[in-house]
Parts: structure tokens; C-alpha cells; sequence
């Protein structure tokens, strides 16, 4: 079973499991593996389980309400707000606005089919509108009893402590991996400051490092939203994956050294993961995946001890180009 750790009052396990690309963003999904990696990650210890509402207009809370619905004293339910979507699922804004929170809420809880939400983030802070005053409608949805913590993503280090003040805040959920480190300058101190855990989201780069060229090819058909990232793209993803080959050595290391879970291979994901571990114990990365294969391996890191010098060397890496897509999201 997977070791615990804490975001704010709530007790989770190291690893959590983000589930947009169950039914959202990753091209054509598979349901019933799906539905069978969600069963196998709680069976694995797994606790932590995030969605949120933009995840297909809705969809992907409609998608796990069966499952959480069965196993909900088992689960850390988490789920977010605040993107506005177009009819096809697209964000084209956000909408923090504090007459909008309590409709938010509800409408998770009514898809999820639940009586209250564990962890219920504020997905973008709106810079239209005052973090305190999100945050504090939010904190009302808490006294009326249909949250039990709170949490924002992709905040500055300003609106943490700010939106702290209001209420406390349990986590923080940035991206970040060995190639997106945007949180260490100022966030995750802030984060630390107010007693918040970090919870990263694409810890593996969303993809990339998994080192898997097959599956990195594949997203790059079709709709996967990925073909709209630079740092997929072109000249850089060569690049990157370069660096990706070095992450690969590192297990490669591992395994020829038998220090994988019980001495099994090493994989890069692994290894990535594990350097997110290793962080701090306030750390609890939530990989993405949709099938089982991927989440046994995920889970695989929860074990692997990477020596000062690997998470040094991992340390030094630096992606090339952006890790957002290129839009730019209008107000509301």
C-alpha cells in the first residue's frame, strides 16, 4: 500500500491519480479501462482522486460519480471551478466571481452525486476579481457544510497568502515536473508559508518523460490538445527528448543496480516521479494516466530512492519551449 501524506487537515495517499484524460483532452477515450484503472489505483492504496468541472463541460465528474459513489468513504474527492467553456468543452475565460461559487458547487456535487466535495479548488484566480472575495465565498460553501478544505491552482505567491488570510488554504495544484519548475519561484514558498501542500499536476510532463517515443508520437495525431504545446512541437521536442534519454540512463542505472520495486525494471516515469517525491513530504504529485499498465508503473516510484547525485543531476535539465498552449484566454 502507498504511503500517506497531508494537504492541510487531509490525510491522502503520496500519489493521487488526476482523471481529466479519462474522458477529456487525450483523444478517443477508453471507458472501460478507465473504469478498471480507477478500481485498481483505490485497490493499489491510491485515495486521491481530481477532476473538475471544465473536464468536458462537466463530463468527467459525470464519469467518475459511479465510482466515488461506490467507494466514498475510501476516497479524497477533489474538483475545481472557475474556467468558462464553450459549448465544445474549450475554455474562452474565467469567472471568479463570488455569486457564482455556490452554483459551481452545487452543480459538482449534483454530477459527482455527492453530499460534499473534499478538496474544492478555485482553478484560476480571476484578475477581475479580488482572490479574497472567491476565496470567500468558497469558505461559505464550507461553514454551509458541502466542502471540507480548500485550495487554489496555478496561484501566484501574492493570491496564496492573500486567499490564506481569508480561509485556510490545503494545497496548491501547479504543473510540475524535472522540466516545469515555475512553482519554485514564489508559489511553493508561499504555499509552505501557509501551511498548503503542493499538488502536482503532469508531474510527468505529460508524457514526455515517460520516454515512451510510441505513445509520444501517437499524441501528436489528431485532436490530443498536446499538438498545441511548443514544447511538443518541432526542434524542441527533439531537444527535449534528448534530455528524456537522460532520465532514461538514470533507470537504466537503477535497474542494472536491482534497486527498482522489488527488483523489477526501472522506468523513466518512475524515475521522474520519484524526483517529484522527493521534493518534500508536502508533496503529492497526481499522474494522469488511463490504463492499468501506466498506473502500476506510476505507482512503482512511491518505492524508488534516487541518490543525491541523480536528483542533482535531474535538477539541472531544462525543457525547451512553453508549456502552454498558445491562447489567450479572454474575461468572462
Amino acid at each position: 500500500m502507498l504511503p500517506t501524506r497531508s494537504l492541510g487537515d487531509l490525510r491522502v495517499s503520496a500519489l493521487g491519480l488526476g482523471c481529466m484524460g479519462m474522458s477529456h483532452a487525450y483523444g478517443t477515450p477508453d471507458l472501460d479501462e478507465s473504469r478498471a484503472t480507477l478500481n485498481a489505483a483505490l485497490d493499489a492504496g491510491v485515495t486521491l482522486f481530481d477532476t473538475a468541472d471544465m473536464y468536458g463541460n462537466g463530463v468527467n465528474e459525470e464519469f467518475l460519480a459511479p465510482f466515488v459513489q461506490a467507494h466514498r468513504d475510501r476516497i479524497v474527492l477533489a474538483t475545481k471551478f472557475g474556467f468558462v467553456n464553450d459549448e465544445n468543452a474549450r475554455p474562452v475565460g474565467l469567472d471568479g466571481r463570488p455569486e457564482r461559487v455556490a452554483g459551481c458547487v452545487d452543480g459538482s456535487l449534483r454530477r459527482l452525486g455527492v453530499d460534499v466535495i473534499d478538496l474544492y479548488y478555485l482553478h484560476r484566480v480571476d484578475p477581475q476579481v479580488p482572490v479574497e472575495e472567491t476565496v470567500g465565498a468558497m469558505a461559505e460553501q464550507v461553514a454551509a457544510g458541502k466542502i471540507r478544505a480548500l485550495g487554489l491552482s496555478e496561484a501566484s505567491a501574492e493570491d496564496i497568502r492573500k486567499a490564506a488570510a481569508v480561509h485556510p488554504i490545503a494545497a496548491l495544484q501547479s504543473e510540475f515536473s524535472i522540466f516545469t519548475r515555475d512553482v519554485e519561484d514564489g508559489p511553493l514558498q508561499a504555499a509552505r508559508e501557509v501551511g498548503a501542500g503542493l499538488v502536482p499536476f503532469s508531474p510527468l510532463g505529460r508524457g514526455l518523460l515517460t520516454a515512451d517515443r510510441a505513445a509520444i508520437a501517437a499524441a501528436l495525431q489528431g485532436d490530443d490538445f498536446r499538438t498545441t504545446i511548443p514544447r511538443w512541437q518541432g526542434e524542441n521536442l527533439e531537444a527535449n527528448l534528448r534530455l528524456v534519454d537522460r532520465i532514461d540512463a538514470i533507470a537504466a542505472d537503477l535497474t542494472a543496480a536491482g534497486a527498482g520495486p522489488d527488483g523489477t525494471t526501472v522506468t523513466a516515469a518512475q524515475v521522474a516521479l520519484a524526483w517529484v517525491l522527493a521534493q518534500g513530504d508536502d508533496v503529492v504529485p497526481i499522474p494522469g494516466t488511463t490504463r492499468r499498465k501506466h498506473l502500476a508503473d506510476n505507482l512503482g516510484a512511491a518505492d524508488l530512492v534516487l541518490s543525491a547525485a541523480q536528483l542533482a543531476g535531474l535538477t539541472e535539465l531544462s525543457a525547451v519551449g512553453s508549456r502552454l498552449p498558445q491562447r489567450t484566454l479572454q474575461q468572462r
